[in-house]
């Protein structure tokens, strides 16, 4: 309906009603209905979220929901209408509906009235599914850059899957086998048909706003094109890359690559290896340290065994210097012996010298400091004795 129609059915509904003079509800219902009427039919894309057709009934109703919002309208068909549609339709189908609105004044209710009605086949959706990809990649939702590490060792790990499924079991058994002990907080939910977007969506979130949970696995195990739908979901994949926590995607087997599994911190390829990369192998840590502890004491031993001979041989050397230099030692003492004997006057005296000596006991050197008739001591090798000075004139005379 264009902006003029609009503002003067606005203007007209505020002009005839007031707190004071209210329209009534037919008027209201009525005008409703009209504006409504004036709208021409439209080409409507969505999934089938309620489907129970009545054998015999004229009509058939039907709940075409949005798949990317928790939206639906209310569709109801000539039972030759549905009856037509190939393949037939079913709970949890993708179609393209052509319908015109419809207002029910009585009730104040509103349905679209299909005049067509196709289904949109898996052709169709993989064209859908790779323009989206396209779209992302161009964002970079899908950029190596944007991948966060996982950690070494979760302090509690998130776990999204079915209720009571076997990638539950495989995820939960495989990581206690790996790391007994791993506290997990788990959110079952449905992982396929109308509601599974919203939920694993919903689930997500509230799984990354708990600050302990370092990873969050988002697992179902496979399954056909159409059931891994939701895990292509536009809304989906951008609440995944919103999360400030690291993101397994463990969707679908190797040859399944849903769109989650482009923008998740880590693809696996089943729920069992997922268990294999979120959390390391006690046996094979406990491996790896007593090989390490094994290395370090060799490593020390060597290096006690080598420290051991440097000083073992350090005091052989020491012990080997301090001998020279203690002989050499003796032999300068006794070289240094044998010249101070050799300059004694102890050694003079033994070769027949002898050491004279006057009455004050100073050593006369020169024969003029004495006298005739003085006496001196004279000093030998063996003892002293007295002399008297005799001149040979004296004598003569």
């Amino acid at each position: 309906m264009p902006d003029v129609g609009r503002n003067t059915y606005a203007a007209s509904v505020a002009l005839d009603s007031s707190a004071e003079h209210p329209a009534p509800v037919r008027t209201v219902s009525r005008l409703v209905g009209e504006w409504i009427g004036r709208l021409g039919p439209i080409w409507m894309d969505g999934q089938i979220a309620e489907f129970r057709p009545r054998p015999g009934a004229r009509n058939i109703y039907l709940t075409l929901r949005d798949p990317d919002v928790d939206m639906s309208v209310t569709i109801v068909a000539d039972a030759a209408l549905v009856g037509g549609v190939e393949p037939p339709l079913a709970q949890g189908q993708r179609i393209v509906v052509h319908a015109k609105p419809e207002y029910w004044a009585g009730r104040g209710s509103l349905q679209f009235r299909a005049k067509e009605i196709r289904p949109v086949g898996l052709g169709t959706l993989l064209e859908q599914l790779e323009r989206l990809r396209h779209l992302l990649t161009a964002e970079g939702l899908f950029s190596p850059e944007r991948k966060q590490p996982l950690p070494f060792l979760p302090r509690r790990i998130g776990l999204i899957c079915g209720r009571n499924s076997a990638a539950m079991h495989d995820v939960l058994v495989n990581v206690e086998d790996r790391w007994p002990g791993i506290p997990f907080e788990v959110r079952e939910v449905a992982v396929q048909g109308v509601q599974a977007v919203t939920a694993v969506t919903e689930a997500l979130v509230e799984l990354d706003a708990i600050e302990d949970v370092d990873v969050i696995v988002i697992a179902r195990g496979g399954g056909s094109v159409e059931d891994l739908l939701p895990f292509s979901n536009e809304a989906l994949v951008r609440a995944a890359s919103a999360a400030r926590t690291p993101i397994v995607s463990a969707i679908g087997h190797e040859q399944d690559t849903p769109l989650l599994d482009l923008v998740a911190d880590l693809r696996a390829s089943t729920p069992t290896d997922a268990a294999k990369r979120i959390v390391p192998s006690w046996n094979d840590q406990y491996g790896i340290v007593q090989a390490l502890l094994s290395r370090a004491t060799s490593v020390l031993k060597n290096r006690l065994d080598r420290e051991s001979s440097l000083a073992i041989e350090s005091l052989r050397r020491i012990r080997t210097r301090v001998t020279h230099l203690i002989e050499a030692g003796q032999r300068d003492l006794q070289h240094l012996t044998a010249r101070v004997r050799a300059l004694s006057p102890a050694a003079t005296l033994e070769r027949g010298y002898a050491i004279v000596t006057n009455a004050d006991g100073e050593i006369i050197r020169d024969a003029s400091t004495t006298s005739s008739g003085d006496f001196v001591r004279v000093r030998v090798a063996q003892g002293a004795f007295e002399a008297q000075r005799v001149d040979s004139s004296t004598e003569e005379s």
